[in-house]
């Protein structure tokens, strides 16, 4: 029987556990980063809302999770914790819309999707997969046991596929 943990904004889990399902919601300008090691079969999903706590060290030290910066290194820390190799990890970003409008002076789902990218790359870590942009918010749901993510957006529903290296850009549907 499968139990089901739910990762709010500014939070994340990891989990070794075959019966577990990470999930999240109504992932907006917030980005959805989620990383499964199909060996260990350990996954992780860390739902961050900005992209640099510089801006507020305060808040970055009491909710660490909130920050690309300093969420998606203790993402990874976790995960390897809990046997997750860095060169196994397969890595799926989700979110990142424009949901306040074409008139979002302060671009949050660019800018957490470039500090990501940025993370990644000086960690020498590989997007595997991503589903990013558009106006519509993205519900994602990883099984532990299989590495399987399935992912809500609007009214439809499908599974990534891991496998492959691919980019999926939403049109707002």
């Amino acid at each position: 029987m499968s139990h089901v943990l739910t990762v709010g904004i500014s939070d994340c889990a990891v989990s070794g556990d075959p019966n577990a399902v990470i999930t999240t919601h109504a992932l907006g300008s917030c980005v959805g980063l989620l990383i499964y090691d199909p060996v260990a079969r350990v996954g992780g999903l860390l739902h961050y809302m900005l992209p640099d706590s510089t801006m507020d060290k305060d808040r970055a030290a009491q909710k660490p999770f909130m920050f690309a910066d300093t969420g998606i290194p203790l993402l990874f820390h976790t995960a390897y914790k809990a046997g997750a190799r860095k060169e196994r990890i397969q890595v799926t970003a989700l979110g990142g819309a424009q949901i306040l409008g074409t008139n979002d002076s302060f671009s949050i789902g660019k800018r957490n999707l470039m500090s990501m990218r940025k993370i990644l790359w000086k960690a020498g870590v590989m997007l595997h997969h991503e589903e990013v942009g558009g106006t519509s918010p993205r519900t994602a749901r990883l099984e532990v046991a299989s590495g399987k993510i399935l992912v809500s957006f609007g009214r439809g529903q499908h599974e990534v596929h891991q496998g492959i290296t691919e980019r999926r850009e939403a049109n707002g549907l």
